[in-house]
């Protein structure tokens, strides 16, 4: 159980990686269009969809910030679920 929980770890720390590059992307438009943006976009959107439009102050959209917070301390969870076992 300890081993398919670390799988599981490594499996959502990589797919963390893919959410960062997603929202640095945003910044650079004609990155964000190519072939390579579009992928990292369809990986990482189904998560970050969840959080559209809940975080919006002015023309400034904190749903990354709060995605961000939400994926990290469900990694901390999980990784201090594997250290106790």
């Amino acid at each position: 159980m300890v081993f398919a929980l670390l799988i599981l770890y490594r499996i959502l720390q990589v797919y963390y990686y893919f959410l960062i590059a997603s929202v640095l992307m945003s910044w650079i438009p004609e990155l964000k269009r190519s072939k390579f943006g579009q992928i990292i976009d369809q990986i990482a959107e189904p998560y970050m969809r969840l959080f559209r439009g809940y975080l919006i102050i002015g023309v400034l959209d904190f749903t990354p910030i709060l995605g961000f917070l939400l994926y990290s301390f469900g990694l901390q969870a999980l990784a201090f679920l594997i250290n106790t076992l």
